[in-house]
């Protein structure tokens, strides 16, 4: 017996056309590439049993302290909206931190939209029977799955709240990168007259992955993720981190247009803008990009101060006020993590492909791009 969900995706015109043959395949052939793709994206969420996952993880998630911000935009949209929170995509942690947050607030966590290679192994069975979360193979091109994809997305928002992360996989590189279009396409063709986008921003004062893509800047292949699991666990050594997830103003997406390919672009962009705005200045992030090869702390701190000055002008949601408050907050941090090292009064670059990373986390902020390295 189908289930709803089911039955809905395979009634859905696009899906329904490609089932009656063509793009080179038969009817049955179609019919047995949307049915794989169905079995791989089906998802279930179990709210009852979602706090408990803390536990199992609590070696990792002790070390992350949950902030939130503006939490008002989610608590007035969830009333009478459905929502789909698009975020920055910084860790793999963001995936527990985003949710909890949330729940640790009394508002129910959304589905979750994360790449297909996060589904192995056990912590693949927790996404696929707990947290709801919903495999996406980011670079197919097949038409049958992405055909698929469009309408299971579009059935589920119907249902649930979603969390997706528009970038489309981590940032290698530190900066918030360019929104990709297609689960939001996928958004607009679910006939949602009540959905809302509410911008998400993540920021940590350390990224528990930094090392690994720093030195790596451009994803080039996709690494199994228990390798990458057993990287972060070492970096785990020695880490803490504050957690700052702060919520924009909701997005109105129920009236756009689903085949203007305009429209589309033009909320794509406008959800990038609101993602960077709402992302928090964190001292980690300020100290990087005033940061010079080898500086005193008094020259450091001027930098900051103007960096500052900077900032605030262009309305960043500050989480420092001055470099001194900066250079004591962040430079222990990083020494430990070993990316700078303090040297009779001077600081100086150790890793500097990691302090590049963290700089670049504010860039989208800064009148000239790229101006401290």
């Amino acid at each position: 017996m189908l289930d709803d969900i089911t039955e809905a995706v395979l009634a859905h015109e696009e899906v329904a056309k490609y089932l009656q043959g063509g793009y080179g395949t038969s009817g049955a052939e179609a019919r047995e590439r949307v049915n794989g793709y169905l079995d791989e994206l089906r998802t279930t969420q179990r709210y009852k049993i979602y706090r408990a996952l803390q536990h199992p993880l609590y070696p990792i998630l002790r070390k992350i302290e949950r902030k939130q911000e503006n939490l008002y935009h989610v608590t007035g949209a969830v009333k009478a909206h459905r929502i789909m929170y698009a975020s920055n995509h910084k860790s793999h942690t963001d995936y527990l931190v985003e949710p909890l947050v949330l729940d640790d607030n009394g508002v129910r966590p959304p589905v979750i939209a994360a790449g297909i290679n996060l589904f192995g192994g056990p912590l693949g069975l927790i996404h696929r029977h707990v947290t709801g979360a919903i495999p996406i193979r980011r670079n197919a091109k097949d038409p049958a799955y992405l055909i698929t994809l469009k309408a299971y997305v579009a059935e589920v928002l119907k249902r649930h709240d979603l969390l997706f992360y528009p970038e489309g996989g981590r940032s290698y590189s530190g900066e918030i990168k360019a929104v990709k279009t297609g689960l939001i396409s996928a958004a607009l063709s679910a006939d949602c007259p009540n959905l809302v986008i509410i911008p998400t921003a993540i920021a940590y004062d350390l990224v528990l992955e930094d090392h690994i893509l720093a030195r790596q800047r451009v994803k080039k292949r996709q690494r199994p993720f228990a390798r990458e699991l057993a990287e972060m666990v070492r970096y785990a050594v020695g880490y803490w981190s504050r957690a700052f997830v702060t919520f924009g103003a909701p997005i109105p997406a129920g009236h756009r247009d689903v085949q203007s390919r305009g429209d589309l672009l033009e909320l794509t962009r406008l959800i990038r803008a609101r993602i960077g705005a709402c992302y928090k200045v964190l001292p980690t992030a300020i100290f990087a990009a005033a940061m010079r090869p080898s500086i005193t702390r008094r020259d450091l701190e001027g930098r900051i101060d103007r960096l500052i000055e900077e900032l605030c002008a262009r309305h960043a949601n500050l989480g420092v006020t001055s470099g001194k408050q900066a250079v004591d907050e962040a430079a222990e941090p990083l020494e430990t993590r070993g990316i700078i090292v303090a040297e009779r009064g001077r600081f100086r670059v150790r890793e500097r492909s990691v302090l590049r990373y963290y700089a670049r986390t504010i860039e989208h902020l800064l009148v000239t791009p790229g101006r401290t390295h």
